[in-house]
């Protein structure tokens, strides 16, 4: 469903930048009914939003501006915090302003209605879509599944690995890819990030006893301090008191043990250090999962989700 992709990702395309270059360009794309971007240049006193279109000022009337906002199930700020931000419309028709000067008249709200019934309400449990991060708060990220529509990514399911904000992963504006949990009542969809970041197994291949790796502090306890490898995958070395959370640090493999799911280490060094985040190694990059086990199956602890249409489908035993 590409035509319904998170807000931003058709902003800079051929086709969306042709669209824009002319009032013909503009009426053409009314006639046809094409989903464009363009950028919020103001949110006025009515809540109308205006749309630099280039070629002329657009306008979001007040209601046309998100799903809700007519009913008061979506909050004003939805609209407010889109100032200076790329929005998606289809174009309505054409009018005159105040100024006596041609503007378009626009609606977003009926592209977020398209995508909800041809695109959000077909997802199942255990879909894997596409997603643009949105803004983070100590709880989790949300995103913006398509065409404006959010959702939310708890904290504890954006990895395996622990993390104190989900800014450790994440940053507003960055494409990612998300898994359906479950589809909540009113059509709300919940989403989940950790299990296409591979198994314990998966992980732990990519590294070898005897190796000295890059790695990330997580927590500094009384009984050793847990350092992440990769997002999924997070090991123990012995207890420091010099060390804090969120540090970078170069450790020693000591140890992969499969059937205790744990990597033993020894803390070489730990230090300050401002390194951008780096994309995702992604093990599953699309499609569909309906069970994803993160323990091997020697281990007597099994950690693992069953994507399928019920209120909880993850399990840990």
């Amino acid at each position: 469903m590409e035509r319904y992709l998170p807000e931003g990702c058709l902003w800079n395309t051929t086709g969306n930048t042709a669209s824009l270059k002319s009032v013909a360009s503009l009426q053409e794309s009314c006639r046809e009914g094409k989903i464009l971007e363009g950028r919020v240049i103001l949110c006025d006193s009515e809540h109308n939003l205006i749309v630099d279109l280039i070629s002329m000022k657009g306008i979001i009337p007040k209601p046309e501006g998100a799903i809700g906002i007519q009913d008061g199930s979506t909050k004003d700020i939805a609209l407010i915090s889109r100032v200076n931000k790329v929005v998606c419309f289809r174009i309505q028709r054409f009018d005159r302003g105040l100024d006596g000067e041609p503007v378009a008249i626009l609606s977003r709200r009926q592209v977020q209605e398209e995508c909800m019934d041809r695109y959000v309400k077909k997802l199942h449990p255990g879909d894997i879509i596409p997603v643009r991060v949105t803004h983070l708060e100590p709880f989790g990220a949300f995103v913006d599944i398509g065409c404006g529509i959010p959702s939310l990514i708890p904290i504890d399911a954006i990895s395996v690995s622990r993390i104190s904000h989900p800014r450790d992963r994440f940053y507003p504006g960055q494409k990612i890819r998300a898994i359906v949990r479950q589809i909540e009542p009113g059509g709300r969809v919940s989403l989940s990030h950790k299990e296409l970041l591979g198994s314990w197994e998966e992980n732990a291949a990519l590294f070898s006893p005897g190796e000295t790796v890059a790695g990330v502090i997580r927590s500094s306890e009384s009984y050793g301090v847990f350092i992440e490898l990769t997002p999924n995958l997070a090991g123990l070395a012995e207890p420091r008191d010099d060390v804090l959370p969120g540090q970078h640090a170069s450790v020693f493999i000591k140890s992969l043990i499969p059937e205790k799911m744990k990597v033993k280490l020894i803390l070489v060094d730990a230090f300050d250090a401002s390194y951008p985040i780096q994309p995702f190694r992604y093990f599953v990059q699309g499609g569909h999962l309906s069970h994803w086990r993160y323990s091997p199956s020697a281990c007597s602890k099994q950690i693992e989700t069953v994507f399928e249409d019920r209120q909880d489908g993850e399990t840990d035993t």
